[in-house]
C-alpha cells in the first residue's frame, strides 16, 4: 500500500469532512464545522495535511499558525494504530514551530484514545477547560 503525506488543499475539503465524520471519538457533534471553516483553517489561519493511502485520504491534521491551536487530527478508524496519525502530528507540530510559535495547545475529551495519543507524543496535561475537556500544551525547546 502506497502512503503519501501532503499539504491539504481546497479540493480535499469533502474528503476531510468525510474523515471527520467517520471517527468513533471526538466527533465534534456539538459544533458544526462548515467547508468554509476548513478552507479558512488550511488557507488563511494555518495549514492542513492529509494522509493518503493508494490515493485515498484516510486522515488529516490542521494547525493554526496564529494561535498555536491544534485544530484537528483525525484518522479513519480502520487506519488507526499504523503510525499515520503520528506522522500527521509530527509534520504539523514541526511546521507550527517553524512559524515562530512558542506554545501549542489543544483540547480533547477526557478518557479517549486521543488523550493517550497526545500524552505519548509528549504533550503536558494542563488541566480541564470550563467545558470539561482536557487541555494539553506543548512548549518550544
Amino acid at each position: 500500500m502506497s502512503d503519501t503525506l501532503r499539504i491539504a488543499v481546497r479540493a480535499d475539503v469533502p474528503e476531510i469532512q468525510r474523515v471527520r465524520h467517520a471517527v468513533r471519538e471526538n466527533r465534534l457533534t456539538s459544533t458544526t464545522i462548515s467547508d468554509e471553516d476548513v478552507i479558512e483553517a488550511i488557507e488563511r489561519t494555518g495549514r492542513g495535511w492529509v494522509m493518503e493511502l493508494d490515493g485515498r485520504i484516510v486522515g488529516f491534521s490542521v494547525g493554526n499558525a496564529e494561535t498555536g491551536n491544534i485544530w484537528a487530527l483525525f484518522m479513519e478508524p480502520e487506519h488507526e494504530r499504523h503510525g499515520h496519525g503520528r506522522r500527521l502530528h509530527d509534520e504539523m507540530v514541526s511546521w507550527l514551530w517553524s512559524r515562530g510559535l512558542h506554545r501549542l495547545w489543544l483540547t480533547t475529551a477526557p478518557g479517549t484514545r486521543a488523550e493517550t495519543f497526545y500524552e505519548r507524543a509528549g504533550w503536558m496535561n494542563a488541566g480541564r477547560t470550563p467545558s470539561g475537556e482536557v487541555l494539553f500544551e506543548k512548549f518550544a525547546r
